[in-house]
């Protein structure tokens, strides 16, 4: 239990100073679409460029353009993330929130 605490404020630690890039800085859209992630995703997956998943089956945000291109993910955003693994919740966001997340994603390609 300890290393997983330590693994997720080491998690925050680094996604904050990720969040704290110029680009960051000067882009409302990536700043909130951080604090959704943070908020609602971060339990279970990596969302900075380092870390590991606290969740090992979670895949780490950093690699979903590998997987798919970012803007893709649009549709599913909107109709609702659905997978077959049980602990996963379904979100289902409105259109800010999916720019916000997309836009927040695109900056993990780089």
């Amino acid at each position: 239990m300890t290393k997983l605490l330590t693994r997720c404020a080491l998690a925050f630690a680094v996604a904050g100073a990720t969040l704290s890039g110029a680009l960051a800085q000067r882009d409302p859209a990536v700043q909130r679409g951080f604090v959704f992630i943070k908020t609602n995703c971060s339990r279970c997956h990596a969302i900075d460029r380092v870390s590991p998943s606290p969740l090992k089956v979670a895949p780490p945000f950093r690699t979903l353009h590998r997987r798919y291109p970012i803007d893709s993910l649009a549709e599913a955003l909107a109709e609702g993330i659905i997978t077959g693994h049980p602990t996963m919740p379904e979100f289902k966001l409105d259109p800010g929130q999916i720019t916000d997340v997309l836009a927040y994603l695109h900056t993990l390609e780089r």
